[in-house]
């Protein structure tokens, strides 16, 4: 049984891929066909708030947060290799490494800034805006999972 501060980090783990994954899903879910409803224009200038309101203290304890003490759990799983939880503990945080933290750097965000740059009213933003929508929130749907699937391993890793 993983007990002491592991125990902690991996409870930690739980809560912060948790939070991360119901965050993601609100937005595939629900506020991303809110905003692919507006008229492109204010579909455009509201993404544009919500990023750049996205990048505070709070949401960036969970993302960022999560996505070190996943690298901790993970590098720790390696030197220690508890006997009971390993497996899952190592399929957590690749998870959320790979499915989660990865596609934001490499997917999410080089499409926020494309879209930063876009004047809300201006024909290439109401070009761009369905396309941003598409893809954005295909790649939002893997970070859900990912999220989701990496808090389950690390529930998994507790009680296995």
């Amino acid at each position: 049984m993983i007990d002491g501060p592991y125990y902690v980090l991996t409870v930690l783990g739980v809560v912060g891929t948790g939070l991360a994954a119901g965050v993601f899903c609100a937005f595939s879910t629900f506020v991303m066909r809110g905003l692919a409803a507006l008229p492109p224009a204010q579909g455009v200038a509201a993404m544009q708030a919500v990023n750049v309101a996205a990048v505070r203290p709070a949401f960036m304890l969970v993302f960022l947060g999560s996505a070190v003490l996943c690298a901790v759990l993970t590098v720790v799983t390696f030197v220690l290799w508890p006997g009971e939880g390993a497996v899952e503990l190592l399929v957590g945080g690749a998870l959320y490494l790979l499915g989660s933290f990865g596609p934001t750097v490499v997917a999410n965000i080089p499409r926020n800034d494309a879209l930063a740059r876009l004047e809300p009213g201006s024909p290439e933003a109401a070009a761009y805006w369905p396309v941003y929508v598409r893809e954005w929130t295909m790649w939002n749907h893997v970070r859900t999972l990912a999220s989701a699937g990496a808090a389950l391993a690390y529930v998994l890793a507790l009680t296995g």
